[in-house]
């Protein structure tokens, strides 16, 4: 099993550090700070990230309908990688 699936890991702070590929399902980040942090592949999936703050993390890709983000933080750069899903053309 990855090491942060299902992890229960609140007020965490990831700084300055490269998430590629980190299996994060069903893992509870509340209130986590993903500080100038890669979330290049991440799994983000039935994850808790209620509050928690990704203003400048970069290539975050999740779907807010499998995810609670209640309160959580993001740049506005980082609003298409919210959308993925949809397959949509953002400029």
């Amino acid at each position: 099993m990855p090491p942060f699936y299902g992890k229960v890991m609140p007020n965490t702070r990831f700084v300055g550090c490269s998430l590629r590929e980190v299996d994060f399902t069903q893992a509870d980040l509340t209130n986590a700070v993903f500080q100038d942090c890669s979330l290049l592949d991440a799994v983000l999936s039935a994850t808790k990230l209620n509050g928690a703050d990704f203003t400048t993390a970069h290539n975050i890709a999740l779907d807010p309908e499998l995810n609670e983000l209640r309160q959580a933080r993001f740049a506005a750069h980082s609003l298409p990688g919210l959308l993925t899903k949809y397959g949509l053309v953002i400029q």
